[in-house]
């Protein structure tokens, strides 16, 4: 590897309306590296990287580029000087080609004709496909109709087509299959290969441990330290990310269930779902696994009347409930947490004191007057029961990190007190700590007697968490397991189809 770093950061400030969000940061890598960008939620990964490319202006502190001392003032500046970054929100224009979409602003025309040259621009395409190894997406497939894991390629294709020598990728294997994560994984080490960095910035640390060759730890907007991936391991970078010593992964759980709470019968809905058959229990979590596109989100999503179901009964403490519209789960006392915590879970152009209260307007109001007593004491309440850290109630959602905003998410469904508690990838981009706190969230619901639904496509937090485990399989139960008789194996081979 080079002596000189291909990017330099040093000393890195920057301040938003006097707080100050990165202090005196130091970030370097070289070609060829892949390097983990890790911390909290908010602890100035995102700020550190949009000051990098041109987003945001540093308020002190040098950039060095192959040594030499650069300042972008727009991402276009960025890349042109070979630094792109991959968003985890992916920008692919759906009703495009992949051609189209590769060539975006950088079309091929015939001479000074503006006649596009399609043949050549279908050509390079492919190319710059075949150069990550990529072999089943053609040139010619309308982007929309791909799957994330292969519009993800695209824009990997996308920045290596204008020379890239630095890939920032951001939660990049957020949405993907198991199958993609690896096509993902083959990517990476090809453009290792190539002598491209890459910047891999994730909360997964069994990614990070397995292609990583370096690991830089922020906390609280401070560097905290760099280190070889093969010199630690998970408890230390833990600790360098939360200070402290987290102790177990997942809290320890003591599960006494009580009596069937919730019962779903022959739930179906067409080409997702059918024969959906399962009880959960008072106290109980049952885990629910499965690989994407198995028709879990939509069987959830079912159940809180997001959709209709074609057929099928469920039951809340033995009376059949009829559920066409979520407000009909709400009023039984079913909460909902999202998948899509951004769209549907979150209102997040409004306060998080807002969002709590839009919820939970009959414990706060008497006849359609809301008492302003009455809620500021609930949101108070959650607010600290839940640990988000905020300015205060007043503050806008969408200003949170991801780990504050799903704990709003869950703070507005604690308000209910409800008997049911569905949770989507509850801990989806969320960091290590704020995990822990979630699952102690769960545990301390179940012990009130709660019951849980949780889907997850992370096996150790199904395995750490559930006291059961329901395994989906192209849209049928393929088994329950109980807690004590289940591994990542057994889970695997039930979510591909084996006996």
């Amino acid at each position: 590897m080079a002596n000189t770093p291909f990017v330099e950061m040093k000393g890195i400030n920057k301040s938003f309306s006097g707080n100050q969000v990165l202090k005196n940061v130091n970030f370097s890598i070289n070609q060829g590296e892949v390097h983990a960008l890790v911390g909290e939620n908010g602890a100035g990964k995102s700020t550190l990287i949009k000051i990098l490319t041109g987003i945001h202006k540093r308020d002190q502190g040098a950039i060095k580029l192959n040594g030499e001392e650069v300042y972008f003032s727009h991402p276009k500046e960025a890349e042109q000087q070979g630094i792109m970054v991959i968003h985890q929100e992916l920008n692919i224009i759906p009703h495009l080609t992949v051609t189209e979409n590769m060539f975006i602003g950088k079309n091929l025309t015939y001479g000074k004709t503006g006649v596009l040259n399609t043949k050549t621009m279908r050509k390079q395409c492919e190319a710059n496909l075949q150069k990550l190894g990529v072999s089943n997406i053609h040139p010619d497939d309308i982007a929309g109709d791909l799957s994330v894991g292969k519009q993800q390629m695209i824009e990997i294709a996308r920045a290596i087509s204008t020379n890239a020598e630095l890939i920032v990728m951001d939660e990049p294997t957020a949405a993907l299959t198991d199958r993609e994560i690896e096509s993902l994984f083959d990517v990476v080490e090809s453009l290792r290969k190539q002598g491209v960095a890459v910047i891999y910035i994730s909360h997964r640390m069994e990614e990070i441990f397995r292609i990583c060759d370096q690991i830089t730890v922020l906390r609280d907007g401070e560097y905290i330290g760099t280190e070889n991936i093969t010199d630690v391991d998970f408890e230390a970078i833990v600790k360098m990310m939360v200070g402290r010593e987290l102790g177990e992964r997942f809290p320890e759980r003591e599960h006494t269930a009580g009596e069937v709470i919730f019962e779903v019968k022959d739930l179906a809905r067409k080409g997702l779902f059918q024969d959906i058959n399962f009880s959960v229990k008072e106290g109980e979590i049952l885990g629910v696994a499965g690989l994407m596109g198995a028709g879990r989100s939509e069987m959830v999503e079912t159940i809180f009347g997001y959709a209709r179901k074609q057929n099928g009964r469920l039951y809340l403490n033995g009376q059949e409930l009829t559920v066409k519209h979520p407000s009909d789960a709400i009023k039984a006392g079913i909460g909902f947490i999202t998948e899509d915590r951004k769209s549907k879970g979150l209102l997040t152009d409004f306060s998080i004191g807002d969002n709590i209260s839009l919820t939970n307007m009959k414990s706060i109001s008497k006849n359609g007057v809301i008492s302003a007593k009455k809620e500021h004491r609930l949101i108070a309440e959650l607010m600290d029961r839940l640990k988000v850290k905020a300015t205060g109630a007043a503050q806008e959602a969408k200003a949170l990190s991801g780990g504050n905003q799903q704990k709003v998410v869950i703070a507005k469904w604690l308000g209910i007190k409800p008997k049911l508690l569905i949770l989507d990838e509850p801990t989806r981009g969320v960091d290590v700590g704020a995990k822990k706190e979630i699952y102690s969230i769960m545990n301390e619901l179940t012990k009130n007697g709660v019951a849980i639904i949780m889907v997850s496509s992370e096996l150790p937090e199904i395995l750490g968490v559930s006291d059961r485990i329901m395994v989906i399989h192209e849209g049928k139960i393929a088994t329950i397991l109980n807690r004590d008789e289940a591994d990542q194996e057994k889970i695997m081979t039930a979510a591909a189809g084996g006996e």
